[in-house]
C-alpha cells in the first residue's frame, strides 16, 4: 500500500490568516506512532504559526500552541480535526 491522502483543505480567513490541514494514511505508523497517520495541521496568522498539530519523525504527535510545543494523545482523524479546529477558534475570537 501506498500513502494515500485522506484529507486536504486549505482556507484564508477574512483577517489574513491560513488555516491548513493534511492527513495522510501510510502503510507503516511514523515513529515513534504506532497508529498509521500522518499529517499537517497548522493555523498562522501574519507570517506565524499560532495553533499546529503534526507527527514528525522522531517526536511524535505533538501540538504547537502559541509558541510552546506539547505533547498530543492522537486518537482518531476525527478527533484531530475537531481538537485543531477548537484551538483556532479559541484564538480568533
Amino acid at each position: 500500500m501506498e500513502a494515500e491522502l485522506i484529507h486536504d483543505f486549505k482556507d484564508v480567513t477574512p483577517d489574513g490568516g491560513i488555516i491548513q490541514m493534511v492527513i495522510w494514511k501510510v502503510p507503516t505508523p511514523v515513529p515513534p506512532t504506532t497508529h498509521g497517520f500522518k499529517y499537517r495541521l497548522v493555523y498562522a496568522l501574519n507570517g506565524e504559526r499560532v495553533v499546529g498539530f503534526d507527527n514528525e519523525r522522531g517526536k511524535g504527535d505533538h501540538c504547537h500552541l502559541d509558541g510552546v510545543e506539547l505533547p498530543y494523545e492522537f486518537s482518531s482523524v476525527a478527533q484531530l480535526i475537531e481538537d485543531f479546529i477548537a484551538e483556532v477558534e479559541k484564538r480568533r475570537k
